[in-house]
């Protein structure tokens, strides 16, 4: 690893004490000054792992929030890069700029995880994983990471967790402008603007962005790769005197993407509108009709091909109040329809599900408890539960334990791929124990969480019986630790996140061997500081080795990554950002051509951008 053992030690031990000296200074920070805004960035409201507001301490789960100030700060290339090094979250990539990556929470894969942006999923159904690399952060307000199993609230594929991002919303008030001009090494250019607003109870935003660089060679003694993206957001609500709400969301990304021997146009969009109704003054429901479409058409050396997916679901929720308790019910059916050059056995696929929740408060102690039934046309039906208990040791600490059933479902690739597919595969199935504890004080916070997720039937492509296909062979046990914990002292804004992680092989030839391409520790500190019209920051990432294979024989280096920023508000409404990423050039690969040349991100790369609004 390209950091030395005595700082890696050291990092180590501050992160790990950190709790206890937290705690042991919590009655001098009592008296400090502190503002509502600060309380709010570290214990914020979360929707996603409950499906109803709760602050972090009370979702008896793990979660971290990235707000709007963290994504202005850090001001991101990328959606993998903000993901990074974050509490139990990896990432891999096949380079930099707009290249295959995936993201991996709690060592599952890229495709046992579920991203939504404001409640809508986004995936591509043949691959089974989303587009994660094809989303620019810049078209998005906040975004929510949830670590857990989340199946008995939204189905299939959410064994490992939940990614949730947000799309900003206009407020009432005069229009506000909001645009961004920048660019830098790779001859990279980033455009953007937005107008948001609003009257009369009718919200609206509007925004569109622009990203194209040269790239960089995604192998030693390549060419540059480019990639250029051009993404638009409308979003707009309206409230009625009675309370009632009606809105619809619509983003859109298409670009394109070099990569070593071909290239891809792609598309990334979801559409949705919904209905709000006070059915009662203890009855709320939620109606959304909503479409996503995952497309890509690529052209390499041996031939072109398409592969277009499509997603519909209609979901509707109910939210039940009972006095300081609350109900959450629903169904949901979502269609998926594939449209491609290749010949697929079947090309669509329904499932219907009904879900319950019951969050439960019998101060000190809580109980949430949830159950959905899945019925899939493709490959059965499915029952997922979780039930997670609290307990607030005082009215800083919080104890929680839980156990949760997920499952992956089989994609078209997995079913019905020409040649490999098996359409008698079972879904993936998992059941995960954590416990864990918060401390949440005033000007900072920290959670610590210990976990085991056991995976049955993991669907693999490998010869049986005298065919090659796709069987449900395998067997994982993952466990691991996470602490997380921020701050916001003076002007001071720090954040720490510390990752453990044991993914390991429990079947066949390779048992006991770590599932590939997971790193098995992960550190990452982020230090901010305001200095009047002034800001600075900075960001280190280290992370351990991982192998490219399931025979663990090809192993990639641990690394460290420095990334810088710096801001100046040098008129009213106007500023100007540096960020410079990879300051100190290190060379690193997460993943490996199947020739066992390395697939190289970016070295040291700087941008400057210039910002007008609020």
């Amino acid at each position: 690893m390209n950091t030395t053992f005595a700082s890696r030690g050291l990092a180590t031990f501050a992160l790990a004490t950190l709790p206890l000296a937290i705690q042991a200074a919590e009655p001098q920070l009592e008296g400090a000054a502190d503002t509502t805004a600060e309380a709010a960035r570290l214990n914020p409201l979360v929707v996603t792992a409950a499906l109803a507001p709760r602050t972090a301490d009370e979702t008896l789960a793990s979660v971290t929030v990235l707000d709007e100030a963290t994504l202005r700060r850090q001001d991101p290339a990328s959606l993998p890069d903000l993901l990074r090094g974050q509490p139990g979250v990896d990432v891999t990539s096949n380079g930099s700029f707009g290249k295959n990556s995936s993201v991996y929470i709690r060592g599952t894969g890229n495709d046992q995880n579920v991203l939504l942006i404001d409640g809508i999923r986004l995936r591509s159904a043949t691959a089974g994983g989303a587009a994660w690399q094809f989303l620019d952060p810049r078209m998005f307000q906040r975004a929510e990471i949830v670590r857990g199993p989340l199946g008995s609230l939204y189905g299939a594929d959410a064994i490992g967790g939940v990614v949730q991002l947000f799309t900003p919303e206009g407020e009432e008030g005069d229009p506000q402008p909001r645009v961004s001009v920048g660019g830098g090494s790779f001859n990279t250019q980033r455009y953007s603007a937005s107008l948001a607003g609003g009257s009369g109870g009718t919200r609206y935003y509007v925004a569109g962005s622009r990203f194209d660089t040269d790239g960089t060679p995604v192998r030693r003694g390549g060419e540059d790769k480019g990639y250029d993206n051009t993404s638009g957001l409308v979003r707009l609500s309206h409230t009625f005197d009675s309370d009632a709400e009606v809105g619809l969301l619509a983003l859109r990304a298409r670009g394109n993407t070099e990569f070593d021997g071909g290239e891809s146009d792609f598309v990334q969009q979801v559409a949705g509108i919904y209905g709000e109704l006070p059915v009662t003054g203890n009855w709320r429901s939620r109606l959304t009709l909503s479409e996503a479409r995952d497309e890509s058409d690529t052209v390499q050396s041996f031939g072109a091909s398409t592969f277009d997916t499509r997603t519909q679901t209609a979901r509707w929720e109910n939210t039940l109040g009972f006095g300081v308790h609350e109900l959450v019910a629903g169904a949901e059916y979502s269609e998926d329809r594939v449209s491609s050059t290749t010949t697929y056995d079947e090309t669509t696929r329904d499932n219907a599900a009904v879900f319950a929740q019951g969050l439960l408060d019998f101060s000190p102690f809580a109980v949430q408890a949830a159950l959905r039934y899945d019925d899939n046309q493709a490959f059965g039906d499915e029952v997922t539960g979780s039930l997670a208990l609290g307990y607030d040791l005082d009215r800083h600490h919080t104890l929680r334990a839980s156990v949760g059933t997920a499952f992956k479902a089989p994609s078209f690739n997995d079913l019905y791929f020409p040649g490999f597919g098996n359409p008698d595969l079972n879904a993936e199935t998992s059941e995960t124990y954590e416990l864990g504890i918060r401390g949440q004080y005033r000007t900072l916070f920290w959670d610590l969480a210990a976990y085991q997720t056991d995976i049955d039937d993991l669907i693999a492509f490998t010869l049986q019986d005298g065919l090659f296909s796709a069987f449900n062979v395998d067997k994982a046990r993952i466990r691991g630790i996470e602490l997380a914990a921020g701050a916001e002292i003076d002007d001071w804004t720090l954040a720490a996140a510390l990752t453990y992680a044991d993914p390991e092989n429990r079947s066949g030839l390779n048992a006991g061997n770590r599932i590939p391409r997971r790193a098995g520790q992960s550190l990452r500190l982020d230090v901010d500081r305001e200095l009047g019209d002034w800001s600075l920051g900075g960001s280190w990432i280290a992370q351990g080795y991982r192998y490219d294979d399931a025979a663990n024989e090809q192993r990639l280096a641990g690394f460290g990554l420095v990334n810088l920023r710096a801001g100046w508000q040098f008129a009213p409404l106007w500023s100007a950002r540096l960020t410079v990423e990879n300051a100190l050039d290190k060379e690193y690969a997460t993943a490996r051509f199947f020739d066992g040349d390395d697939y190289l991100n970016a070295g040291r790369a700087a941008f400057v951008s210039v910002h007008f609004g609020q």
